[in-house]
């Protein structure tokens, strides 16, 4: 499953992350593999809005469909 897959209020971990260049994106903002992020909001044709460590990040559909995550289990 992927970022692009998660819904409004889902919160997932982050499973893995296989490029190396995107890998140092996300840690620029602190995302690494084994992260905690919620998917704060979904814009229609647009980028995906993750809250993460009291900052929202938005990430492109292209670089959200790279990231792999595990859904959160409540």
């Amino acid at each position: 499953m992927s970022i692009c897959e998660l819904r409004h209020g889902e919160h997932a971990t982050v499973d893995a992350i296989p490029d190396e260049n995107l890998r140092v994106q996300l840690l620029r903002f602190g995302i690494t593999v084994g992260s905690k992020v919620l998917c704060h909001c979904k814009l229609p044709f647009g980028p995906i809005v993750l809250k993460y460590g009291g900052q929202e990040i938005a990430l492109g559909r292209e670089i959200a469909r790279q990231v792999a995550i595990q859904p959160a289990t409540v």
